[in-house]
């Protein structure tokens, strides 16, 4: 139950032994109802005690405990996160050297958290592509960015409705079957993270190294041309099967 907040096993054992119950219990009664090893009972007591998570009295030369209510406990618990919250965001960071190692990162939520704050660290240019439904969610920052006055270039997979001009639409169709889900987020030509399915799930690498920041960057305008040559000359291009085909086998 309190597991998933950074409680231990043992003390979510204990919290659930007294809320399901609607009397105070003593050691011995958390120890027959939450299965906790008599020995370790009382130092788990303890330490509930001191997170404010169990409430304790003595009857009769006996202690008895009883647990912080559902309610309460979901206050204190939103509190502490946001306590916690606070400090993390409040930690001195020193400015970082220029770094050309390449990181790799898993974990879809991750990858998106990551490309936010590259977004919104930006000063002078972003370039960005990826599918229209992954893109919606920055669109707004994106979109302020451009209202600034910074450049904003935009290669998206799918229909994308942004006051930002600088856009290439590249809309799927049949002939289209090996596009694969990627994103490309290049801020101010210094640094790049590029994300792709890897079995079944989002991996990505991350890195201020000159070369693959400029292969990445060329990498954005070889889509954008391929979309633009293929739109505004499809009829000619795709008459030709070798050359439909060889097109087909791209990325973008």
């Amino acid at each position: 139950m309190l597991q998933p907040f950074g409680f231990t096993q043992y003390e979510s054992k204990v919290y659930e032994a007294l809320i399901s119950v609607n009397e105070p219990l003593d050691a011995t009664g958390i120890v027959k109802r939450s299965g906790i090893p008599r020995s370790k009972v009382y130092e788990v007591l303890q330490r509930m005690s001191e997170k404010g998570m169990i409430l304790e009295s003595t009857v009769d030369k006996k202690r008895q405990y009883t647990a912080l209510p559902i309610e309460s406990t979901i206050d204190k618990l939103k509190s502490d996160f946001e306590a916690n919250v606070e400090h993390l965001r409040n930690v001195p960071i020193t400015e970082a050297p220029s770094d050309d190692r390449v990181w790799t990162l898993k974990d879809d939520q991750s990858i998106q958290a990551v490309q936010k704050e590259m977004i919104q660290g930006a000063k002078d240019s972003i370039i960005i592509s990826g599918w229209a439904d992954d893109l919606r969610v920055h669109l707004p920052i994106l979109e302020q960015f451009d209202r600034n006055g910074g450049q904003v270039e935009i290669h998206t997979i799918g229909e994308l409705d942004t006051s930002i001009a600088n856009v290439s639409i590249l809309v799927p169709n049949s002939m289209h079957q090996t596009l694969e889900r990627s994103r490309t987020l290049i801020i101010d030509n210094q640094e790049m993270i590029f994300a792709g399915i890897e079995q079944n799930a989002w991996q990505a690498i991350q890195t201020q190294s000159r070369p693959l920041v400029t292969f990445f960057k060329e990498f954005f305008y070889h889509d954008v041309a391929l979309t633009e040559i293929t739109k505004k000359y499809s009829d000619t291009i795709l008459e030709d099967p070798s050359i439909r085909e060889l097109l087909l086998k791209l990325r973008y």
